[in-house]
Formats: C-alpha cells, sequence, structure tokens
C-alpha cells in the first residue's frame, strides 16, 4: 500500500536498489540476458556480478515495469543461473530517472 509520484508523462516512478543473491551454476553470470530483458520492459539502471557470486544492482521506471523485472529477477534470471534467493531493498519513490539505459558494471 504504497503511494508513488508522477513523473513527467504521468507515469509512476519506483527506485528499486535491488541487492540479487543469485548462486549461479557457473562461475560467471552472463548479464546480457538482464540487459535484454530491461530494455524489453523499459526499465533503466545497471546490474554487476559480485566477488561473492551473487549479482547486485538498481532497476528504476513505472511501478508495473519495474515489478515485473523485480519477478523475472527472483523467478527467472539467465540461462545458466540458479536463483537460490533474492533480496530487493531501498524501494522509494524518485522524481525523476538517474538512468537513461541499462547496462552492466564491471
Amino acid at each position: 500500500s504504497c503511494s508513488y509520484a508522477k513523473a513527467s508523462g504521468g507515469l509512476s516512478v519506483l527506485s528499486v536498489v535491488s541487492v540479487l543473491a543469485l548462486i549461479v551454476l557457473s562461475h560467471y553470470f552472463p548479464n546480457e540476458y538482464t540487459e535484454q530483458e530491461a530494455k524489453k520492459l523499459g526499465v533503466v539502471g545497471w546490474v554487476k556480478n559480485t566477488s561473492q557470486g551473487t549479482v547486485t544492482g538498481q532497476v528504476q521506471g513505472p511501478e508495473e515495469r519495474v515489478n515485473e523485472m523485480k519477478s523475472w529477477l527472483s523467478k527467472v534470471g539467465s540461462p545458466s543461473s540458479r536463483i537460490d534467493k533474492t533480496n530487493f531493498s531501498n524501494e522509494k519513490e524518485i522524481s525523476k530517472l538517474d538512468f537513461s539505459d541499462f547496462n552492466t558494471r564491471y
């Protein structure tokens, strides 16, 4: 039961800093799948593999699209990964997007 600020264009904008605890079957999580899904859904932000074998990132966009991305990250992920746990934190309303696209950080 949260309310979301209206951004330009009348879209609800939600920022989610997502700490994604993903246990992967291979040592490399191919983030191009995450990028493809984010671009398909029209959300922006970034994703990064950590040295602990997890993936972290931030997703911003309309609430509905961000929720779709969270669902994909929790249940689908990339083909070579097995998702044991996801943790989404620092969900907050934002007045404008901080990113113009979605990319992988190294």
